[in-house]
């Protein structure tokens, strides 16, 4: 009996292993298809659809019961909502102008930088230092690379990152407040309504065409929809700092998605910048203090699992 409870436990860990892998994939060719909606529709007018749909196929799956909630939870959604808004429509307009592994890369300082000042434990200073490092080496390229890289996308870049670190905060009250995930669903409403004005223009564009709009629904479901439901499983199967750890290889993943799906090189001095990135985001989180697992794992959708050290 014994035996075949280890199978199953190591079954169960395996299949937790690719459904997180399958999560940061499915992200990243979410973000190659809205690559190429740019030109078309926008930076803002893809975030919005992207949001949109999210939030229709959410909430058609949760059904939230809005006129239960307390004005404590309406603040909560409509805060995640505004981070939502924030952290998707500046990382749109960052790989607007970024490849995509590095614009990931960038975006992990948020959490990665939260995670340390509410850890605030020495160790962490050396994975700042990494992460540190790892952006002299960016810049560095910039510098002296033959490659433009540009400053406006850099920006965008850390600006989601900083929304990123505002949605960990943000989500972690949702999910203290609500059971299931009808709180996301409505955050995401919040979002699209939030981006609506500066997308809106640029999302009805795609109804005009059925392939803008399939790529722009195809966008919606790999970038968001997918991930949820896989990181949401792979949380029942893994202990949160498995589930981090590997999320952590997020910036590699899409760097390689990059140059496959977008052809975009990327040369020895940024795959450095990513290493290093990435082995911080790894380390913070192997090294913070193990909490215990909620009875009902909330899903981070491509977040460093609520940041361990929160």
């Amino acid at each position: 009996m014994q035996a075949v409870r280890s199978r199953s436990s190591g079954s169960d860990k395996t299949t937790g292993v690719l459904l997180v892998l399958g999560s940061c994939v499915s992200l990243q060719v979410g973000a190659a298809f809205a690559v190429q909606l740019f030109p078309q529709l926008g930076a803002w007018g893809v975030t919005t659809l992207r949001l949109g749909v999210a939030a229709l196929v959410i909430c058609a799956l949760t059904r939230p019961l809005f006129w239960r909630w307390t004005p404590a939870q309406w603040v909560a959604v409509i805060l995640l909502g505004a981070a939502f808004a924030g952290m998707n429509g500046a990382f749109y307009h960052a790989i607007e102008l970024l490849p995509l592994g590095l614009a990931v890369s960038v975006e992990f300082i948020g959490p990665l930088v939260l995670a340390a000042v509410l850890s605030r434990r020495p160790i962490d200073a050396l994975w700042v230092g990494l992460a540190t490092v790892g952006m002299a080496l960016i810049g560095a390229e910039k510098a002296f690379g033959a490659e433009h890289i540009s400053t406006l996308g850099l920006i965008f870049a850390l600006i989601a990152g900083s929304f990123w670190a505002c949605y960990i905060l943000a989500s972690s009250r949702v999910g203290r407040l609500f059971d299931g995930a009808g709180g996301l669903g409505a955050a995401l409403v919040v979002a699209t309504l939030i981006t609506l004005p500066f997308g809106g223009a640029g999302a009805a564009q795609a109804f005009a065409d059925p392939g803008f709009l399939a790529l722009a629904v195809g966008t919606g479901l790999l970038a968001s929809v997918v991930p949820y439901t896989f990181e949401l499983a792979a949380l029942r199967r893994l202990p949160n700092n498995v589930f981090s750890i590997l999320l952590s290889l997020e910036p590699g993943i899409a760097a390689i998605g990059g140059w496959l799906l977008l052809s975009q090189e990327t040369g020895a001095l940024r795959w450095a910048a990513i290493l290093l990135l990435t082995v911080a985001s790894m380390g913070i989180t192997a090294t913070s203090r193990p909490k215990r697992a909620a009875s009902e794992p909330a899903p981070v959708t491509s977040t460093i699992a609520q940041v361990d050290a929160l």
